[in-house]
């Protein structure tokens, strides 16, 4: 494309070269001219540096569109423009003087007005490169001089229409105030630089500085040109790689469009957002001022670029109702030595000829030149109305040239804020030090570098450029400016300003922090000492926020269809927890935690085990002492009372292995109350095993011994005697057993506590694994099998004529012992946490209760109670045939029948 437009160029000169030579006697005659203003001085320099500043902000539209193109004239005088203008002489001036910097040459100038508006940039473009004199088409302008390159244009869709024409020819073009990311690409604008910094560095800015107050939703205004497109572009980008969100992207139009204007201003109007970024100059922006004071849009803060934070145009004090408290970049602010002066050495009398001074003058007073033939107060802009403005009158007071500048407070005179001002001048002197270095042949020392030695003014443009790109230099205040190969500010940073109200009424940017960047690092830094002004109703921070954060306890639930700023608070789910405001997701709670009622806060689980300190625990502690009591009471009894046939009848000793077997179990029971631990949770299974192997193989000693007593009784034959020996082998073989079984148990597989945490759950239930089930059911099984040969040798011998009816008694208390554990299983199995505990140690406990009440209860009953049917005739002997109410006893009955007394199977 590029090529193409060169040969285009190249092949209408070549066509105007030979008409020429072909026709000598017929002159080739420019048609028209464009209508173009500046100033020139190439006369006596050695080379010339071309600039391009808006000096006028607009054009004057055509009258007839559809007939010729015409070069318009140019309205709208910008005082800010002209300073810019002014600063560039100024500096070239300067450098001239200097000794240090091109000694043996001097630089001049020729400098177009822009009018900031494209088709007069380009006019001024092409008229730098093709000149607008007759027979000299030579690409190097109309002065005579070399042209070396150009400073400009004054905005960033000004610079990308002259550098899309300069770039062709590799002409250097420095630019001031142009920061659209695009001018950065060197393969459209290959002979581009600048000296201010990209809007993707001020994007970032911005972005960081929305981050740092916690705004999320924020919305976006920009200029109809490549700098505010690209700018927000730019934004919206890092706006979305940070997660927050844009509410809405309006532009304002160039030219004046009463329903582009009012989409703007609704869509500020009906958003919810509060902070607002307006990507666009001063100029731009004027308009859309008016019509945000016109519908009275207060409570906004507006997040300014760097085109405009500090524009007189727009800082006005009639408009910090609205705009006050507006925060935004601006680049460094300098002192200029000599520019004041330099600015005040003005006047139309200097040179009748000099419309722009003229035009100064007569905006800056009010008043008309004599003789004279510049308007004044030219307005053709289109007003709130939609309805165009056209003032064309002169002013009836007369300018007396006495008019003291010292009066005028404008934007021209006010170096309080030389900021893009100073970009000027560093401009200029980018190309002076390029060069500089060029005249010395001091090689660029990058590889591949197209440069060589030349000789000025002799050389192309391309060789100066080369030099540019790797130009290093330092300021007057001590800034350091180095271009990268993009033509980009390597390193620098920017003020951040504030909007605030002085003691004279006027507004003030008040410095309040710097972003500094240098490649790929970023710093805000906020001064500690800076106090903020905010436009808000309370005077505080804004907030700007599509839905207010969400409070710790809740989540953010996406809005389908919606940006993630807009969502909807939902509450955590239990044992999940948001403890920060804001949090997309619940944090889930530790095994041991869980969620408070607010789901702010995991806090401990509440921890379940049957406790001492509880009613139910307490209970069941003290039917456990108590049955332990009864049972040592029982003892007591026995004891005292041991020489008595009663207790001496089927085997004291076991009677008492009994009894104390029956103090385990009801105090194992214990084991199962209070917070479970390894030792407890391997005891309890244990002791509760062996106290009842223990008890029930005493019993099956003494069933045994009344199944051959019954058997004696029935067959009516004598008997060898069991010797109590056997009894007690009977129990030492099962308890040894069941010791054998319990510590394979707690050696291969014990039981170990462990924290029941059930899902969906508040509690922590510490209960026992019981570790190996085969185990448990093996040893619980032997107590199972034992008590199942008690039942039946007593079921057996249960009508054997005993007085104390030992018999019927095992077997009952064995079928309350079935009763009870048949009971436990399902309602164990039913029952979860403490209440599973209190179900076993319940049925520990009953079964106990039941064998104590049911073995010794009647024995106690008789020898307490009825001591005379505690004798050796009543238990062992025959009785008196008077007293019938005595029945005969086992030993008896067995006595008759064989003639001889078998009392030694049941006695000890």
């Amino acid at each position: 494309m590029v090529s193409r437009k060169r040969c285009l160029v190249l092949g209408l000169t070549a066509f105007l070269w030979v008409a020429h030579a072909q026709q000598e006697d017929q002159k080739c005659r420019l048609l028209r001219k464009f209508n173009l203003t500046g100033y020139v001085e190439a006369k006596n320099h050695s080379v010339v540096i071309g600039g391009l500043f808006p000096i006028h902000s607009r054009t004057i539209p055509t009258d007839d569109p559809d007939g010729e193109p015409v070069s318009a004239m140019c309205e709208g005088f910008n005082f800010r423009g002209f300073r810019w203008m002014k600063t560039m002489i100024h500096t070239i001036k300067e450098i001239n003087e200097r000794k240090d910097i091109l000694p043996n040459h001097t630089l001049g100038y020729q400098i177009f007005d822009t009018c900031y508006t494209i088709a007069k940039t380009m006019e001024t473009a092409l008229a730098f490169l093709t000149g607008q004199e007759e027979f000299q088409p030579n690409f190097r302008n109309s002065t005579g001089k070399y042209l070396v390159g150009i400073i400009g244009a004054g905005g960033s869709s000004l610079s990308v229409a002259a550098s899309r024409i300069l770039g062709l020819y590799y002409m250097p073009q420095v630019g001031y105030t142009s920061s659209c990311p695009i001018l950065s690409d060197k393969f459209q604008f290959p002979s581009y630089l600048r000296t201010i910094p990209s809007d993707k560095i001020q994007s970032e800015a911005m972005v960081t500085l929305i981050k740092h107050f916690g705004w999320v939703w924020v919305g976006a205004i920009a200029a109809d040109d490549d700098y505010g497109k690209y700018g927000v572009k730019s934004f919206r980008e890092k706006m979305e790689s940070s997660n927050l969100c844009v509410a809405f992207s309006e532009t304002i139009p160039k030219v004046y469009s009463n329903e582009k204007m009012q989409n703007a201003v609704t869509a500020v109007k009906k958003s919810t957002a509060r902070v607002i970024v307006l990507f666009t100059t001063d100029i731009d922006l004027s308009p859309f001022v008016l019509e945000v004071v016109h519908h009275n849009i207060t409570d906004r803060t507006w997040i300014a670029s760097e085109a405009w934070i500090t524009s007189a145009l727009i800082a006005k004090p009639e408009y910090f109702p609205y705009f006050g408290g507006t925060i935004g970049f601006a680049v460094p602010r300098t002192i200029i030595p000599g520019l004041k002066e330099f600015l005040y050495d003005i006047h139309p009398s200097k040179d009748p000829n000099d419309v722009l001074t003229i035009e100064f003058w007569q905006t800056a007073f009010n008043c008309t030149w004599p003789n004279s033939s510049v308007p004044y107060n030219v307005d053709h802009r289109v007003n709130m109305t939609g309805k165009e403005d056209r003032l064309y009158d002169m002013s009836d007071q007369l300018c007396t040239g006495e008019e003291k500048l010292e009066d005028l407070k404008n934007t021209y005179l006010d170096v309080s804020q030389l900021r893009i001002t100073n970009n000027v001048k560093q401009a200029v002197y980018a190309m002076a030090y390029g060069l500089d270095r060029l005249s010395r042949c001091d090689l660029p020392k990058r590889e591949n570098a197209d440069a060589k030695c030349s000789h000025m003014p002799d050389f192309e443009p391309r060789e100066l450029l080369a030099y540019l790109k790797e130009l290093t230099f330092t300021t007057h205040d001590g800034r350091n400016i180095h271009f990268d190969l993009n033509g980009d500010l390597e390193s620098g940073y920017y003020d951040i300003l504030n909007w605030q109200i002085d003691n004279a009424g006027e507004i003030a940017f008040v410095k309040v922090g710097e972003y500094k960047f240098q490649q790929s690092n970023f710093e805000l830094v906020l001064l500690k000492n800076a106090t903020l002004f905010w436009n808000t109703e309370s005077s505080g921070l804004p907030d700007s926020v599509c839905t207010k954060l969400c409070p710790p306890g809740t989540r953010k639930g996406i809005r389908q269809g919606q940006p993630i700023c807009c969502f909807d608070c939902i509450p955590c789910a239990d044992g999940y927890v948001s403890e920060k405001p804001g949090q997309r997701e619940c944090d889930a709670c530790g095994e041991d935690d869980w969620s408070n009622a607010q789901k702010s806060k995991c806090v401990p689980k509440e921890v379940e085990f049957l406790a001492y300190e509880e009613a139910l625990g307490f209970t069941l502690v003290i039917l456990s002492i108590f049955g332990a009591l009864v049972v040592l009471a029982v003892t007591v009894v026995y004891v005292i009372h041991r020489h008595t046939p009663l207790v001496k009848a089927n085997d004291r000793e076991l009677s008492f292995l009994i009894q104390m077997s029956l103090v385990i179990t009801v105090l194992s029971s214990m084991l199962f109350i209070g917070k479970p631990l390894n030792w407890s949770c391997m005891a309890r299974q244990v002791t509760l095993a062996l106290g009842f192997c223990l008890c029930l193989s005493s019993i099956l000693g003494k069933t045994i011994s009344l199944f051959f007593a019954y058997r004696i009784s029935k067959s009516k034959t004598r008997l060898i005697s069991m010797h109590p020996i056997i009894r007690k082998l009977i129990v030492l073989i099962c308890v040894l057993g069941e010791i054998g079984v319990c510590s394979a148990y707690l050696l291969l597989d014990p039981p170990r506590m462990y924290k029941n945490i059930e899902p969906q759950n508040v509690k922590i239930i510490f209960e026992c694994n019981e570790g190996s089930i085969e185990f448990l059911c093996s040893i619980f099984g032997f107590d199972v099998l034992l008590a199942l040969l008690c039942f039946l040798t007593t079921f057996v011998a249960r009508q054997l004529p005993d007085n104390y009816y030992e018999g019927k008694c095992i077997t009952f208390a064995m079928l309350v012992f079935f009763i009870v554990w048949i009971s436990f299983v399902p309602a164990y199995l039913s029952t979860k946490g403490k209440f599973k505990v209190a179900v076993e140690i319940f049925a520990i406990l009953a079964s106990s209760y039941g064998l104590l009440g049911c073995i010794f209860l009647p024995k106690c009953f008789i020898i307490l109670l009825r001591p005379k049917r505690n004798t050796e005739e009543t238990v062992g002997g025959r009785v008196p045939t008077v007293d019938r109410s005595i029945q005969l006893t086992s030993a008896s009955v067995s006595s008759e029948l064989n003639n001889t007394t078998v009392s030694t199977v049941l006695d000890e």
